[in-house]
């Protein structure tokens, strides 16, 4: 077998020695490492499926010829790229064996040209598997770590403190951009923690309409607020036991960050209305897409709630600065499309891979997680195996692209959305949860100065 396998390695498999020697010369001088063979069994006896490389080989030879090479090696690895190579009398089957999965054919006689572009297209293809494949691997390898994705130093040094923070039992602050997966760290920091089998109660401080807050978050007692005789539990009680993020922390109203700073202090909450505080045991979580020092500092939030919160801090970095981790997400996001969308694998193109290192990335991993779930869809729409599977996926990727460039054009408003789109807004929430569509990601782009922005699915 062999031992080492180079990106540009070339089986070439002739018996007419004359044309061997001329060819491996040739390859050679192109800077390939050629390994030639006279015959198809010594060739298929250093073939594997860790080939970086690509086969070359003649049709008709004596006891084993190429078509059952080409068959032999699909069992081996059905995706390693096989070019035949034929007199101009075979040339039907050499078509046939195109649709049983060789990957070219040239006739005799051919021009080193042509062979060599034939090669190197093979070459590209084989490396964005083999790149594939090892992403995969990466991804299966790491997933001891939990759903937090990424190698780089800067994520390494996240999900170790994660687990450190997680035994410590501690609140947290949790700060990054929009987009950068702060909830799945705040969930981790539950997960991996003594409380993992307590509730994880998470609240959009972003969400909370102004009039209503402090009822959501503190609850109330009984005939304390107009037009209800019975009383409700908050969602601070009901994570008792267990965590509570409050993400987005920074967009809560003064009058309940001072409320919610005596929970932080005394662990007691006092419903609206009710005549004492109930105790409760749990761990905060907050997160902030903005400086929540700076805005402290600047008299946007409650200094004192600040520095309770800021004792224990976690910084989750954007994708622009996790470059190496850029492929490893999109691989792991596509593998999940193929999943939820029913498709087979999918393999990278090196255009898709050009622009997950050149684009900036503003909506971070859920902007290049949508893009992962537009390019499944696009790709297998534009090759699907049957009629109905392609309509259907045609008409997915139209629906998207409407409703996704819709919501770039109104910034992540739905309600203008619909207006754009004239359908109701029922409608519209059910295709963007079916789509896994964010309108989060517009909003969070509409926010950041320059950049272009490409979205999809996101779920």
């Amino acid at each position: 077998m062999m031992t080492s396998d180079t990106a540009q390695t070339v089986v070439f498999v002739e018996d007419d020695e004359p044309l061997r020697r001329a060819t491996t010369q040739a390859l050679e001088l192109a800077g390939f490492s050629v390994r030639s063979f006279a015959g198809a069994e010594q060739a298929l006896a250093v073939i594997s499926a860790r080939l970086d490389g690509v086969v070359v080989s003649d049709i008709r030879m004596p006891r084993m010829d190429g078509l059952q090479l080409l068959r032999a090696i699909r069992e081996i690895d059905g995706d390693l790229p096989v070019i035949l190579v034929t007199g101009h009398g075979d040339v039907p089957m050499a078509v046939s064996a195109l649709h049983d999965g060789a990957f070219d054919f040239l006739t005799k006689p051919f021009s080193t040209d042509h062979l060599i572009a034939a090669i190197n297209r093979a070459l590209e293809r084989r490396g964005l598997l083999i790149e594939n494949r090892r992403l995969k691997a990466t991804i299966a390898a790491s997933e001891g770590d939990g759903p937090m994705i990424g190698q780089c130093d800067a994520m390494a040094e996240v999900k170790a403190t994660i687990r450190q923070l997680a035994q410590a039992d501690v609140d947290v602050l949790i700060e990054g951009e929009s987009g950068t997966g702060k909830e799945l760290g705040a969930l981790l920091l539950h997960r991996l923690g003594p409380r993992r089998a307590r509730p994880f109660i998470a609240v959009n401080c972003a969400a909370l309409p102004p009039d209503t807050a402090a009822i959501e978050l503190f609850g109330h007692a009984a005939n304390a607020v107009p037009h209800t005789r019975t009383s409700r539990t908050g969602q601070i009680a009901t994570a008792n036991g267990g965590t509570l993020l409050l993400d987005d922390i920074d967009t809560l109203a003064p009058a309940v960050q001072t409320a919610l700073l005596r929970v932080i202090e005394e662990r007691e909450v006092q419903p609206i209305g009710a005549e004492r505080a109930d105790a409760v045991n749990l761990r905060v979580v907050a997160t902030s897409r903005i400086d929540l020092a700076e805005a402290a500092a600047a008299g946007r939030f409650r200094e004192d709630l600040y520095h309770r919160l800021a004792v224990t801090r976690l910084r989750l970095p954007p994708v622009r600065e996790r470059d190496q981790d850029r492929m490893l997400l999109f691989a792991f996001f596509a593998e999940q499309a193929c999943a939820q969308f029913a498709r087979a694998d999918y393999t990278m193109t090196d255009l898709e891979r050009s622009r997950l290192l050149m684009h900036h990335w503003p909506g971070n991993v859920r902007e290049l997680r949508n893009y992962a779930f537009e390019r499944v869809l696009a790709f297998h729409g534009a090759t699907g195996g049957g009629d109905e599977q392609d309509l259907a996926s045609r008409v997915a990727e139209f629906e998207i692209t409407v409703i996704t460039d819709a919501l770039r054009a109104t910034r992540g408003s739905v309600t203008r959305a619909m207006d754009v789109l004239k359908i109701p807004r029922k409608t519209l929430y059910y295709k963007m949860t079916r789509y896994g569509i964010d309108p989060d990601v517009f909003r969070s782009q509409a926010r950041q100065d320059g950049g272009t922005f490409t979205a999809g699915p996101n779920r």
